[in-house]
């Protein structure tokens, strides 16, 4: 009977969904100071752009590379003070996960793990720029990939329409 009930614990593990993070790492970092030395000589009042992105691809059949995409760019009186653009990337396992909760999980779970990293990497590149550190405000990554996914589906609707009015 115990054979029985490991072999059963063993099955039910195996039907178990399972994620893990194997690796953090940094896929490409620039940082540009087109206007220093001058940029340091006009008061320090930033206009700060963040324009942000993910994606993934398949690494293998449980394997996930996840890569988050941030381009800052910081404005003085219309000059650009530097402009810094990092690729984070991790590489997650994920299995007995599908659909959409695979795509909730890859477009917005993972981007939320990687994104502190992305942001010290940032704070750090800032500040060997000899410029004030930039704490960049945390980001609803969930709300995001709702946004997007709300966006393809109007799309999808859209061009079903256009194709039944021709």
């Amino acid at each position: 009977m115990a054979e029985n009930d490991q072999a059963a614990a063993g099955n039910e593990n195996q039907a178990q969904p399972q994620f893990a993070l194997q690796r953090i790492y940094v896929k490409d970092l620039s940082f540009e100071s087109p206007n220093s030395p001058a940029v340091f000589q006009d008061q320090w009042k930033p206009q700060v752009n963040l324009d942000l992105n993910t994606a993934h691809n398949k690494v293998s059949d449980s394997q996930y590379e996840v890569v988050l995409s941030l381009t800052v760019t910081a404005k003085v009186d219309e000059k650009v003070a530097y402009i810094v653009e990092i690729q984070q990337a991790g590489v997650f396992l994920v299995k007995g996960i599908e659909g959409a909760q695979l795509g909730q999980m890859l477009g917005a779970y993972c981007p939320n793990i990687l994104f502190p990293y992305a942001r010290e990497a940032i704070d750090g590149v800032v500040n060997k720029g000899s410029f004030p550190a930039l704490m960049l405000a945390p980001v609803n990554f969930d709300a995001i990939y709702a946004q997007a996914l709300k966006r393809k589906q109007e799309e999808a609707s859209g061009e079903t329409k256009e194709e039944k009015t021709h």
